[in-house]
């Protein structure tokens, strides 16, 4: 059984507490590697190492050109390695292999992306208003930044954070899932293979109140970058809060998919499934709420029912297969509970809603795709994030009605439009609360344009230049061109 170490001030190392768990498979269920158990006394090693380093010539010397190729050399090494890095992470969280080994790829996109854009982010010449003075502004650094990061896609959405920081010359502490550390130790091997220099790129593993809470309560912690549920990224706000830190939080979302009745429906059906039932449910984005205009209702959902039960569901390592496991346990479970509420509440359970097992199905941690209709906005399953494959299908007469619904919820995450007329959309998109909205897609992302949410979706945007910016602090400079020849005691 493969044994990892941390990875602390360039050097893999024993947990302090001489303690490993195991990570298992979710569709098996098997234990294939073990994982250390850091303590805060680990947290507090790489939180000072990544100081030091910060601080180091060997970092801080280089220039942001100099950063970026850095960033473009570890890019190249994980399109060499994209094998490897889809498989482990398949491994530990039952991602479909059919969508990992792109997610890895898409992974270096973001490096190269950010390698580009360390030398093209700085400040301005201002034109102030006031006479024989030359006012400009640079962007630095912040110092350590904290990356804590979820077990569903545990590199992408690291690297959404990792790529950013460090082209703007931060340096980096990893907390990854207790649930999926595997992957990401095997990137702080390739950034080691790249050349940072120590203490720039930190791993340390292990369970939240051991090691996260101490690396965000760190006073030489100057940033936390968390994605996770509103609940999590609320604690972690609190804790980051005394000492004043900057956060970002990327957190969850009960987003809005309307479709309307003059949208082309066999598209808006495929981008309900993959909104939704893509990666089992198992992401933030998820359009988790189908609204369908009244006169297409029927019709739409029996096509969606249609294509949803002949669904491909097992093993995620085969590339045939369309839903895979449920990461976690605990996931699975909650899953269970929330559709109990759903059909406790009053909905309408028209496909699906329950577990699977038997041949084919590993372990048993799998939920059908499911489908509710009959869905009010208030019932708890059209309030809370299920974070499965799980829909909930509500009917809307107009537009009026449809954004009423839409924005009905404590957050904001995404949203999506389905309609052939222009002005209908635009008008949709001017008045959806959310911090992104497709129009005749859905769950598109890209390195270079930003994402977030709103309301209890998050602060902060990871993703395009708004990102870089959110790893930068502003420094204004004054300097004098003529020299002061009045009353000293009075400022010019």
């Amino acid at each position: 059984m493969e044994r990892y170490q941390l990875f602390i001030d360039g050097t893999w190392c024993d947990p302090a507490s001489g303690a490993w768990f195991e990570t298992s498979e979710p569709f098996s269920g098997e234990a294939w590697a073990l994982i250390p158990r850091g303590t805060a006394a680990d947290a507090d090693r790489a939180v000072e190492a990544a100081h030091r380093a910060f601080l180091s010539p060997e970092w801080s010397s280089l220039t942001a050109t100099q950063r970026g190729a850095l960033l473009r050399k570890l890019a190249g090494l994980i399109e060499e390695n994209v094998d490897l890095l889809g498989r482990i992470e398949q491994r530990d969280n039952g991602k479909l292999m059919a969508e990992v080994a792109g997610q890895v790829r898409n992974v270096a996109q973001w490096f190269h992306y950010y390698a580009g854009l360390a030398d093209k982010v700085g400040g301005d010449v201002v034109p102030i208003n006031k006479a024989d003075v030359f006012n400009y502004t640079k962007l630095e650094p912040l110092g350590v930044v904290v990356a804590i990061t979820p077990w569903n896609s545990p590199l992408a959405l690291t690297t959404w954070k990792m790529a950013p920081a460090l082209a703007a010359g931060n340096t980096i502490v990893i907390k990854p899932s207790e649930y999926t550390s595997a992957s990401l130790l095997e990137l702080a091997k390739l950034a080691e293979k790249a050349g940072f220099p120590k203490g720039v790129v930190n791993v340390v593993t292990g369970f939240g109140p051991e090691v996260g809470e101490p690396l965000v309560r760190h006073p030489l912690t100057a940033k936390v970058a968390f994605t996770g549920g509103d609940i999590g990224g609320q604690k972690v706000n609190e804790a980051a809060a005394p000492g004043l830190k900057k956060v970002t939080l990327e957190l969850g979302g009960k987003s809005p998919n309307i479709v309307f009745d003059d949208a082309d429906l066999e598209q808006a059906v495929k981008g309900a499934v993959a909104g939704v039932f893509g990666a089992s449910g198992q992401t933030c984005m998820a359009g988790s709420r189908l609204l369908l205009q009244e006169s297409i209702h029927d019709a739409f959902l029996a096509r969606l029912i249609e294509v949803v039960k002949d669904a491909k569901i097992g093993d995620p390592a085969l590339m045939e297969t369309q839903v895979g496991p449920i990461a976690t346990r605990a996931q699975f479970e909650k899953i269970l509970r929330m559709i109990d509420m759903g059909k406790e509440d009053g909905a309408t359970l028209a496909l699906g809603g329950h577990a699977l097992s038997g041949p084919g199905y590993g372990q048993g941690q799998f939920v059908a795709p499911t489908i509710f209709t009959g869905v009010r906005n208030d019932m708890r399953i059209a309030q809370q994030e299920v974070f499965g494959p799980v829909v909930c299908v509500l009917k809307f007469k107009d537009e009026d009605e449809a954004l009423a619904i839409a924005n009905d919820v404590p957050f904001g995450l995404a949203a999506g439009v389905w309609t052939k007329d222009l002005h209908r959309a635009l008008w949709c998109v001017d008045r959806l609360k959310a911090g992104t909205v497709w129009v005749n897609n859905y769950r598109s992302t890209s390195f270079a344009t930003p994402f977030g949410g709103y309301k209890r979706s998050g602060l902060g945007r990871e993703g395009g230049v708004e990102a870089i910016k959110e790893y930068l602090q502003t420094k204004s400079v004054w300097i004098t061109t003529k020299p002061n020849r009045s009353n000293p005691f009075i400022l010019g």
